[in-house]
């Protein structure tokens, strides 16, 4: 790794709000080096339909960060993009944005990574295999990693992420989750300073099964898990039904909430604070950390779209890589 810490900056779909928002984030000077992996035409661009400033360096210029500049590595479209209109022969391109700025991270000349938002259904138009960038991260560094997303009041990570909802039950066993749990558990001691992090894990059933009448996940599989890494030292609560585990009392005595779905966890959070939350991947070599929201592509040029996210994400992404 270098000896100054480097995030690589990902805007995402060209269509969508990405770009706009790397712009918005380039007005601001960042604690750590930014390097945005893109087409620089890309955020010329955005930079001219929101009248703002944007120089773009070298990504090796060794002068000091400074607002309306970023650095970049240039990679090429292969058509011109219009805002809010998506278009196939862009997806490879997308896909190699992500793939090389994970690449340059597993090398060791990044940190981190700050990822904008994807559309899924492009990519898969274009015969590319993608369900998802924290599936395709994992897969490159070759690791097991949890999703979770945060804010500054609440932490909520999965079990399972991008599953249909009839195959979540049989995603979940007794492997997988000592796997995920001990990924959160390291991740919250090492990236969030927590000494001794207290977990809330989530039931799959109603009423975290109602003892077995609503079902046995949580006897036959969850709790024998907590259970065991209880006896570990492991500060663990649950399994807690999904119902009552967010009021504000509860939350009190927990670090980070351990959902068993996508849909059990992250509309609580997203409630709570849409645009003012992030994704980050645990479990990776390095940090990642990406916007809690998709390319909104009606939003894509006219100047609305909320930057708020974006700004999170490379703060919590300084905010890490400087814990290392």
């Amino acid at each position: 790794m270098t000896t100054t810490p480097r995030l690589a900056l990902v805007p995402g779909e060209p269509a969508g709000i990405g770009p706009e928002l790397c712009v918005r984030l380039a007005q601001q000077p960042q604690p750590v080096p930014l390097v945005a992996f893109c087409d620089g035409e890309v955020l010329r661009d955005a930079a001219a339909r929101l009248s703002l400033p944007l120089t773009l360096r070298d990504e090796h210029d060794p002068g000091p960060e400074r607002a309306g500049a970023l650095r970049l590595r240039a990679i090429p479209r292969a058509v011109p993009s219009t805002p809010g209109r998506l278009d196939v022969r862009n997806a490879p391109y997308v896909h190699a944005t992500l793939t090389q700025a994970a690449d340059a991270a597993l090398r060791g000349e990044f940190a981190g990574l700050v990822t904008g938002p994807v559309h899924k259904g492009v990519l898969n138009d274009a015969g590319i295999a993608y369900t998802g960038t924290t599936e395709l991260l994992a897969q490159r560094a070759g690791c097991d990693v949890v999703m979770m997303l945060a804010s500054r009041t609440l932490r909520v990570a999965l079990a399972t992420t991008h599953l249909p909802l009839r195959a979540v039950p049989d995603a979940i066993t007794r492997a997988g989750l000592e796997r995920s749990l001990r990924i959160l558990h390291a991740a919250l001691r090492r990236d969030f300073g927590l000494a001794a992090p207290r977990i809330a894990v989530l039931g799959l059933n109603p009423h975290a099964g109602e003892g077995g009448h609503l079902g046995r996940e949580e006897i036959d599989t969850i709790g024998p898990v907590l259970d065991a890494l209880r006896a570990e030292g492991f500060s663990l609560a649950g399994p807690l039904p999904a119902d009552t585990a967010f009021l504000p009392s509860h939350l009190a005595q927990a670090d980070a909430v351990f959902a068993m779905y996508h849909d059990q966890g992250l509309p609580v959070l997203k409630h709570a604070g849409f645009e003012q939350a992030v994704n980050i991947t645990l479990g990776l070599p390095y940090v990642r950390v990406a916007v809690d929201h998709g390319t909104a592509l009606e939003l894509a040029g006219t100047g609305r779209a909320d930057a708020s996210s974006l700004l999170l994400a490379a703060r919590f992404a300084a905010e890490m890589v400087g814990r290392d």
